[in-house]
């Protein structure tokens, strides 16, 4: 099992160096074929009171515009002569952003993206909201910090619950797996659930040894704030990657670990991949 297919989303009107440097270092290790998408929309008014002159609006757009040039220099430049025939697809839409990308993310094997860039949750000319991307893309999704500068799978941790989506995400993370230094299961159980816990993690280790993957496992008790504990576990391995399952609602202190914050998991300095 392999990712014959990376695609890298290029966030319009900001620098994506470290999904650049992820997202090809991936495709040359996996020797697969690498495409570039980005997305945008036109200027969106919100009207009131003021008055906005008709070339005010032709130079916001034209700005636009230019961004998503540049995006699509940015990623040609990252490429050089490192792949054959790389491709790059963007487009301007009136729909929400995530929707296009999830649409061409058919394509793929694993889509990578960033973390938001700081910008207004009204701005969604340039923004794609990562929630309803990671719902809606039926493909893993490898969301990078802001500052990597290397894939590093030398520890991957996967936080295990037994539910479709995290069975879903580790099945979605063999490739990385087989490359990983040291893989470890981790499920926060309830005191009562711990024997039940170290069964099925057994079970899951079992089956990745068929896959010749090596694993430890960890059953840690629940305090209460499952994503604080998975967030100190993480850090105590000196975790490189976490996998895990995406599920629940769309708004975002509820997508990953069903409560597990994207605070503790996406904003630690840490790549995370994630399947719905």
């Amino acid at each position: 099992m392999t990712y014959s297919t990376v695609m890298a989303h290029l966030e319009v009107g900001h620098a994506n160096h470290a999904v650049l440097k992820i997202a090809l270092d991936l495709a040359e290790r996996f020797h697969a074929h690498i495409i570039g998408i980005a997305a945008y929309q036109p200027m969106q008014l919100v009207y009131g009171d003021g008055y906005v002159a008709g070339e005010v609006i032709q130079q916001i757009s034209a700005e636009i515009e230019a961004e998503a040039m540049q995006a699509e220099i940015e990623f040609r430049s990252a490429v050089g002569d490192r792949f054959a025939n790389p491709e790059w697809r963007s487009v301007m839409t009136m729909s929400p952003l995530a929707d296009y990308i999830a649409r061409e993310a058919r394509g793929t094997d694993l889509l990578v993206t960033g973390l938001d860039q700081n910008v207004s949750m009204f701005d969604t000319s340039r923004h794609v909201n990562l929630s309803d991307l990671v719902l809606q893309t039926g493909r893993p999704v490898l969301i990078v910090p802001n500052a990597a500068t290397a894939m590093n799978l030398d520890r991957v941790m996967i936080g295990w619950k037994d539910r479709p989506e995290a069975r879903r995400a580790i099945l979605d993370a063999l490739p990385l797996l087989h490359h990983a230094g040291d893989v470890l299961l981790v499920e926060i159980a309830a005191a009562d659930e711990h024997e039940h816990a170290h069964k099925r993690l057994a079970d899951v280790q079992s089956w990745l040894a068929r896959h010749t993957i090596k694993s430890r496992t960890l059953v840690a008790p629940s305090t209460g704030h499952d994503s604080a504990r998975l967030d100190a576990i993480a850090r105590e391995q000196n975790a490189d990657v976490i996998v895990a399952g995406a599920y629940g609602h769309s708004r975002l202190s509820e997508w990953v670990l069903g409560g597990v914050t994207r605070d503790l998991l996406l904003k630690a300095g840490r790549c995370t991949l994630v399947s719905h």
